[in-house]
């Protein structure tokens, strides 16, 4: 007997008892579960359909969801008005914008983006032309060929996208309709998600905290609203930063006199969503059309874009988004490459938000970790460890 308890002493204090096993333990249940998901993944087919019918309305709510909300709660702080009013009053006001903006600002934008399509081709020609030309310069007999070879593969790949694009427009018509049908019933559905949100929202970490043990729904209504101040902070931010980037880039280059100005403002300010790289992108075309013009047009538009940078970097962006997420800015662009690479667009412009929601979870399962593993305490230094030897 005495042999026997020995024994199960032995194993419970190394195996049963032992917190490494025990965490190895944990990690290969979660890794056999996901294997196990991954060969029935048949069954999550009805998800992925409802998600492909509520996801879009969905995206748009919660990003109108955060920009709005921060003004309900205020009203319903300051006046004591009731979120219900507060709310249909909002949207009346968003519905006069809207108005506003179909009836005077977008055939504006409308005609300049007619026109940018119409003369773009004669401006590509004529940039590549001149590119030619340089190309053929005496001073460049060193790199002549380096340089050919970057020019014929950048005009193939060019020449390979357009004809796949044209190819894929042409052979998925159906495709394209059904793509108009669901943007159309998201834009109708939306509204209505929006205003549940923007009323019962707040409701939602408490209400979802019933289906976790009492022990734990402390931890998950904290983990919850944490996750949604971050995701507030960054898309509020980032809309705002995007609007006034927009509005900025429109009288700049309104005031400096170049076409099609208000359509390259407003594509800049959507394009600012994605950070770092959008500025890049939205540039392009600017530079192109500026190159186009005349060399002076070309330095008006890079002091435009050097006051504009100056502006949200020093001001706007540090007033907005502050330092909420505490991301470093390489860390970002490692987000960018791979959501970009993995999931596309969408990758790319909710990458960083769902980077943000898993550093909040891993965050506190790292806390939980620290306290359970006994790991990560205070080392004792000699003087207290003689203490205690000696005690």
């Amino acid at each position: 007997m005495k042999n026997t308890s020995n024994r199960r002493s032995w194993f419970w204090n190394w195996v049963v008892n032992n917190r490494l096993v025990s965490i190895l333990t944990v990690t290969l249940l979660i890794l056999l579960i996901l294997l196990v998901l991954s060969k029935v993944s048949w069954l999550f087919t009805p998800v992925k359909l409802i998600l492909d019918v509520i996801g879009l309305p969905l995206i748009i709510a919660g990003l109108l969801y955060y920009l709005l909300n921060p003004v309900v709660d205020w009203v319903e702080r300051k006046w004591h008005v009731q979120r219900t009013w507060t709310i249909l009053g909002l949207f009346l006001v968003v519905i006069l914008f809207l108005i506003w903006g179909i009836t005077s600002l977008i055939p504006l934008v409308q005609n300049q983006l007619v026109g940018f399509m119409k003369d773009w081709p004669h401006y590509w020609r004529e940039i590549s032309r001149e590119g030619t030309v340089w190309l053929h310069d005496n001073r460049l007999n060193g790199i002549r060929d380096q340089l050919e070879q970057l020019n014929r593969e950048i005009e193939g790949q060019a020449s390979k996208a357009t004809s796949s694009a044209l190819r894929t427009t042409v052979s998925s018509v159906g495709t394209v309709v059904s793509r108009i049908t669901s943007i159309v019933v998201a834009l109708i559905t939306a509204p209505f998600i929006l205003f549940y949100l923007l009323r019962d929202g707040h409701k939602l970490p408490n209400y979802l905290a019933q289906l976790i043990p009492t022990r734990s729904r402390h931890s998950f209504v904290r983990v919850l609203v944490e996750m949604n101040q971050q995701v507030s902070n960054y898309v509020r931010g980032q809309i705002i930063v995007a609007f006034c980037v927009g509005v900025m880039f429109s009288i700049g280059f309104t005031i400096v006199g170049l076409p099609f100005g208000l359509m390259l403002g407003i594509s800049a300010g959507i394009l600012n969503l994605v950070p770092y790289l959008g500025s890049f992108f939205a540039m392009v075309p600017v530079v192109v059309i500026a190159l186009f013009m005349s060399p002076w047009m070309l330095v008006k538009v890079l002091i435009v874009f050097m006051i504009e940078q100056t502006i949200e970097g020093r001001v706007i962006s540090p007033l907005v988004l502050g330092s909420s997420l505490k991301i470093h800015p390489l860390t970002i662009m490692f987000i960018l490459l791979f959501s970009g690479s993995a999931f596309g667009v969408p990758g790319v412009i909710l990458g960083i938000p769902g980077y943000a929601v898993l550093k909040v979870v891993f965050s506190e399962f790292f806390d939980w970790y620290k306290g359970f593993s006994g790991l990560y305490g205070t080392p004792k230094t000699d003087n207290q460890s003689t203490g205690e030897e000696q005690a």
